[in-house]
Formats: structure tokens, sequence, C-alpha cells
């Protein structure tokens, strides 16, 4: 009995003590500056953009008057806004799958026998690391319709009749600034899927082997089984980096010619500091805002499900 009640002493207090709170008040205190940033910086700024959607406010005076949802209903009314939504889609649409696929074909190629690997993930990735308003300047020299390298190029080898004002007609302004985003933005996808593929075990494609798998068939169930993370952080941010379009566009069309490249990040922009109509633009802004956690977070919890199982 002895030994038995000596037994239970030690194991009853295990089941009825409480647990213990790791970190308390000090934990807070030390979480405190980051709230404070996020805060100041991130929520203030959004309750107070949400706040200017409802009024008539011009971005200047001091007074305004609430309108309500008048700003909203002349979102919807306005047919600037539906050209920057479908400009959207499909920016969204080509700037999402080119440059993911294309990302995956250089890292795929990249991860095999090649000569001068370190120098190509270096030309590969370097657009992603330069400035936006770099690449639309060295682009906007290159479809210069008069002294533009493209054009040149096409005079030289006997195409003239394939020069023309890349940016300056409707036709072809659209195309020709993806061209530029799709180069800047294969490069982080790139990196990341590269990344995957060496922490694919070897192991895997030896036993592929052996059962006779052809190289497709191991691309099909053993890499693309195998980058699911990859293929989750890839397409999160790269569709909520295609949302928030604005300084490519800006900055070498200002979302011209006419309305053929506006989108709805410079629509806003547009509203807010060129038109003095700051309510109006806000609440594009809040429009925005909302279709991007709309599209976005679907996407996101079917992942994590997935990756929970």
């Amino acid at each position: 009995m002895t030994a038995l009640t000596t037994a239970l002493a030690r194991t009853e207090p295990v089941a009825w003590r409480k647990p213990k709170r790791h970190g308390g008040l000090s934990a807070w205190l030390f979480a405190v500056p980051a709230l404070a940033v996020y805060v100041v910086f991130l929520v203030y700024p959004a309750l107070t953009s949400l706040w200017f959607s409802f009024t008539d406010w011009d971005g200047l005076s001091p007074t305004y008057n609430v309108v309500g949802l008048d700003n909203y209903a002349a979102v919807v009314q306005d047919p600037v806004v539906a050209t920057a939504a479908k400009n959207n889609l499909v920016w969204t649409v080509v700037t999402l799958t080119v440059p993911v696929v294309m990302g995956l074909a250089l890292a795929i190629l990249l991860n095999g026998k090649v000569r001068g690997k370190p120098i190509l993930r270096l030309i590969f990735y370097t657009p992603a690391v330069l400035p936006l308003v770099s690449i639309a300047s060295i682009w906007g020299w290159l479809y210069n319709p008069q002294y533009g390298a493209i054009n040149e190029f096409l005079r030289l080898i006997g195409l003239d009749a394939l020069a023309q004002p890349w940016l300056g007609q409707d036709s072809t302004a659209l195309a020709a600034v993806m061209v530029p985003a799709i180069w800047l933005r294969t490069g982080f996808p790139m990196l990341l899927y590269l990344a995957a593929l060496q922490g694919i075990p070897k192991e895997l494609y030896e036993a592929a082997t052996v059962d006779g798998a052809t190289r497709w068939q191991q691309f099909l169930f053993v890499t693309m089984p195998s980058l699911k993370p990859a293929h989750y952080i890839v397409i999160a941010l790269s569709l909520i980096d295609s949302f928030k379009v604005f300084d490519l566009i800006y900055a070498m069309t200002y979302g011209g010619p006419g309305t053929t490249t506006q989108v709805m990040g410079t629509w806003m922009y547009a509203n807010v500091f060129q038109y003095y109509n700051a309510g109006y633009g806000t609440a594009i802004a809040v429009v925005i805002t909302v279709v991007a956690i709309v599209v976005s977070i679907p996407y996101v919890l079917s992942q994590t499900r997935e990756h929970s199982r």
C-alpha cells in the first residue's frame, strides 16, 4: 500500500496541476511596439479611408459632407471603373499564370545539369529586385516609336511594317505593359521553386525510375505533388500582387491612351490626387480591398485545410 500510495501521490498532481501561463503580461509588453506600429500605420489609415469613402471630401478642405453610399453607387455606374475592372482581370490572369509557369520551367532547368547556374540565377532573378520606376523607364525606351530598340531592330531586319507605337495605341498598349510585368515577376517564383526542387529527396526519383516511370510521369506524380507548399506561396503572393498593380502602369502609360490601360489602382489615384475627389477615390480603394479579400481568402483557406490534414 505504501508503494501504491507513493505512486498515486506522484501522479495525481500532474492531472490536477494548472497549466502554466507562458509569458503573461510580459509577453504582451514585448508585443506592444509592434501592435502600436500596426495600429498607427495600417489599422488607423484603413478605418480613416473607409470613413472618407462615405463623404464628398476633396482631399484638401477641412470640411466635408457625409453622402452615405453615393460614392459606391457612382463606382457601380462609372464606365471607367468597368474598363479598369476588366483590365485588372486580364492583368491578374496573365501576370499570374505566365510568370508562375515560366518560373517553374526555369527552376526545373536550373535544377538539372546546366553550366553557369549561379550566373543564370542572377540574370533571371535580377529584374525582381529592380525598382519599378527603373523598369518602366527601361521598357519605355525600348518601346519608343522613333528610336526605341524594338522598332529599330524590326527595321534592321526588314520588318518595318511591324514597327509601331506600342504604348500609344489601344490595340497593343495593355499587352506591351504586361510584357515587362511578366519579365520582372518570373524571377521570384523561379527562386522559390528552385529551393523546393532541391528539397525533394532523390530516393523518390530513383524509386520511380525503378518502377519504370517516364520523365513526364515523374514530373506529374513526384515533382508536382512535392511542390504543393511552394505552389501555395507562389500563387497566393502573385495573386495579391496582381490586384494591387499601380506603379508600372502609371509610370509607363498613366492609364492611357484614353482608358486602355486604366486599372482600379490608377483610377483611384487619379480621382484622389488629380481630380481632388478623395471621397470617391477612397471608395474605389475600399472596393479593391474587398475584391482582393474575397478572391484570396477562399484559396488560402482551401490550402490551409489541405496542409492541416
